[in-house]
């Protein structure tokens, strides 16, 4: 989640509808000045037990962002606490319960995407390994409950966890017991972002099966492939989901920055600190009418705090972010933004993916994202065909995309190479999730403390 940080200068007031729709529009940017920006969270866990450690307490999360900064990381506080560090390589924050994220920095090219990625992690072992620290690739946590786990110090999130159990029964597990892999990508045009919100919007299920990574809850399987992406069915219905009105003739930032405004907010920040509107309306807001802060207006700075904690399957803010994959080992973190770049970058790519999903009803979406978590490549699609049955289609498609975009490494590698991690799920049908259950009912005997030192960075 975004980590929010005091900007120099004056904020600007919102004076008019249209300053909300500029946010968008100040997104675009030509074909040439596209850039990739990759974000990513592990799990952090004492070597010794397998415990999630605490902010506070010796070796813990705070001496893991103070050991970074000798990379070059300069911190980022609030509350006298660090709880960020900026860097040339993106930001690293902190997710509710001490999940680690790297959110990258915006690149050219897929091959400095996995460089940076290459980099973090060799950084984050580096300071773990003299800390007793290790770094879990999954989608949730296997064994943890709710109240094993630490609470970070940020201000939004001690708002969201009293607001989470009010709208839904997984909200908190969603905060505290999830870690995703995302990646945010431009537009030139409304025109364009809006094919290509239709498009990845309506393939986002195929992204969550292929990188399906959440087998097992508390010890023991779930019943689910992806259940990260499940707890998503029941966190909070204002702000989360497959957006219908995308689809919609007419779609654009108007109607974006519309169901924006009736996503109910959960804070304001104000020096430096998150003053609590949780169920309150931005539209109240505009008119000077939040009760939260009687007679103030928001900022421009507010309007982008509220668009950060709506959490569809496909976001917009003045990019778009792709949200639907589970966290998992490093190959996977460099093969989810190769998928997306080459759908939605090159122009005969993106034609050709969304002839693929462009007849399909909402019906038929709305039912595909329910019975992924669960049946992942064996979930329906139109036709009485299963997502295994097009996944081949479409890697195919992102993997001719990426090679029409000729970002050639030193070797003289075009980018389509990072999409190997994928091609052995597709041709088996077989998740990550399907591996993981073979192993704890095979070689594992039920013990899930396996998973620590085969799926550890």
């Amino acid at each position: 989640m975004s980590t929010r940080k005091e900007t120099a200068g004056e904020d600007p007031i919102i004076e008019s509808r249209s300053q909300l729709i500029s946010l968008f529009q100040d997104g675009e940017k030509p074909a040439d000045r596209w850039k990739i920006g990759t974000e990513h969270e592990k799990f952090v866990y004492r070597l010794a037990d397998h415990r999630a450690p605490s902010y506070d307490e010796p070796g813990g999360i705070r001496d893991l962002l103070d050991g970074l900064r000798k990379f070059g990381w300069e911190p980022v506080e609030e509350g006298g606490k660090v709880i960020a560090l900026s860097g040339s390589d993106g930001t690293i924050s902190l997710e509710p319960a001490g999940q680690l994220e790297l959110s990258g920095a915006p690149l050219d090219n897929l091959h400095q995407t996995c460089a940076e990625t290459g980099r973090h992690l060799e950084q984050v072992k580096a300071v773990g390994d003299k800390l007793g620290l290790g770094f879990l690739g999954l989608g949730m946590w296997p064994d943890k409950t709710r109240a094993e786990l630490p609470i970070m110090p940020k201000g939004r999130y001690g708002i969201m966890l009293q607001h989470m159990p009010r709208v839904g029964s997984m909200g908190l597990d969603m905060m505290l017991r999830t870690c995703t892999i995302q990646v945010n990508l431009d537009y030139s045009s409304e025109a364009r972002m809006v094919k290509m919100f239709r498009t990845s919007l309506a393939l986002q299920p195929l992204a969550t099966a292929l990188f399906a990574n959440s087998p097992f809850t508390e010890g023991k399987p779930n019943g689910y492939l992806s259940y990260r992406s499940h707890i998503w069915s029941d966190t909070d219905p204002h702000r989360t989901g497959m957006l219908p009105f995308v689809f919609e003739d007419g779609f654009g930032y108007e109607r974006y920055a519309d169901y924006a405004l009736d996503v109910p907010m959960y804070f304001v920040f104000r020096d430096g600190k998150y003053i609590d509107a949780a169920g309150q309306s931005f539209r109240d807001f505009l008119d000077g009418k939040l009760p939260a802060l009687p007679g103030e207006r928001p900022t421009i700075g507010d309007w982008e705090d509220h668009l950060s904690t709506a959490f569809p399957e496909v976001r917009m803010k003045s990019f778009l972010e792709m949200r639907g994959a589970d966290g998992g080992p490093w190959n996977r973190i460099c093969a989810l933004p190769a998928l997306w770049v080459g759908l939605l970058y090159d122009d005969g790519a993106l034609d050709a993916a969304w002839d693929l999903v462009k007849d399909w009803t909402m019906e038929e979406r709305e039912t595909l994202r329910t019975e992924v978590p669960r049946l992942a490549l064996g979930a329906p699609v139109p036709g009485g065909r299963t997502l295994q049955d097009i996944a081949a289609d479409v890697l195919a498609i992102a993997r001719a995309g990426l090679t029409a975009r000729a970002r050639l490494n030193s070797i003289g590698e075009n980018e389509g190479g990072y999409l190997s991690a994928l091609d052995e799920v597709v041709a088996t049908g077989r998740t990550h999730a399907e591996r993981l259950l073979d192993r704890y009912n095979g070689a594992w005997a039920g013990d899930i403390s396996k998973v620590y030192g085969e799926e550890s960075f």
